[in-house]
């Protein structure tokens, strides 16, 4: 199967195998948590009953993967590659204690109801003590979520294709001009093609790229925000966040957020950040074209 059947068969089932993956993961995890911690009691002359070690991995991995969503939306609002700004770090540290609180309550919660249908009751023990423990590792888990979810969303893009812009020829002048292109060429899949440049709906920062968004995918190109900013129509493609560029024609509604910020509705049913910043300055621009 060429590389391309294998990526529209990948597209179509996509929205079966993210999730999917997850739900595999973390039910394999506590598959194997519960039968290593058992053994690993037992070997410490602990007899603790298979149930209750059973009890305890299941509780605590069934919650992680209920709160997966929860970080996969955390990691759009803050895309990993600007994690270790400083502003951003401070954003996901704190996310990540809001985090490990639900998933502790809930954990807990549930054990405790799994003891009292058994007879039993679920001590926790000293909050003070455990809790910090707990979000030792909780911290790590949602990190390593963000990795995850930030290595994946890169070999997607590699997958679906690379952007570069159109350099001056070898020979004889060039055909457009090179400063303020109207086309990219997109490589994907081993082959090359021109995306004309007013089909792009979005371009994102990422990282030592910028993804240009086009009806669904997105093409990593290697520059940054500024650098692209400077070659766009200026008439066309609007600043609205630090990380976001925005094609005036794809914009169609504009919605503000209490905290002053905003959200810009496409036509193609996307949604992209407009900090307060640059709000006033899109409002205008939209109702001027």
């Amino acid at each position: 199967m060429s590389s391309t059947a294998l990526l529209q068969r990948y597209q179509r089932w996509r929205h079966v195998a993210e999730p999917g993956f997850w739900i595999v993961l973390y039910l394999n995890q506590a598959i194997m948590n519960s039968w290593l911690v058992w053994v690993d009691l037992h070997r410490s002359g602990l007899a603790v009953p298979f149930w209750e070690v059973a009890v305890w991995e299941w509780s605590s991995n069934m919650v992680l993967l209920a709160l997966i969503p929860v970080v996969i939306l955390a990691e759009q609002f803050r895309p990993l590659q600007l994690v270790f700004e400083r502003k951003n770090l401070r954003w996901h540290l704190a996310a990540s204690v809001v985090y490990s609180l639900v998933h502790v309550a809930a954990m807990v919660s549930l054990r405790k109801l799994v003891y009292w249908s058994q007879g039993g009751n679920y001590d926790f023990g000293a909050w003070w003590r455990e809790l910090p423990y707990e979000y030792l590792k909780d911290v790590r888990s949602y990190f390593e979520v963000l990795l995850v979810l930030g290595f994946y969303r890169l070999l997607l893009m590699r997958w679906q294709g690379e952007a570069s812009l159109l350099g001056e020829p070898d020979e004889g002048p060039a055909v457009e001009p090179v400063q303020q292109p109207e086309r990219f060429l997109v490589r994907k899949l081993g082959k090359d093609f021109l995306l004309p440049a007013f089909e792009i709906e979005w371009i994102q920062a990422w990282g030592n790229y910028v993804n240009l968004h086009v009806r669904g995918h997105d093409y990593p190109l290697r520059s940054t925000m500024a650098a692209i900013e400077r070659r766009l129509d200026g008439k066309r493609f609007v600043r609205v966040h630090r990380s976001y560029i925005v094609n005036l024609d794809f914009v169609q509604t504009i919605t503000p957020l209490e905290s002053g910020d905003a959200r810009a509705g496409l036509r193609t049913g996307g949604e992209v950040p407009v900090s307060r910043r640059y709000r006033d300055a899109l409002k205008n621009l939209s109702m001027a074209s």
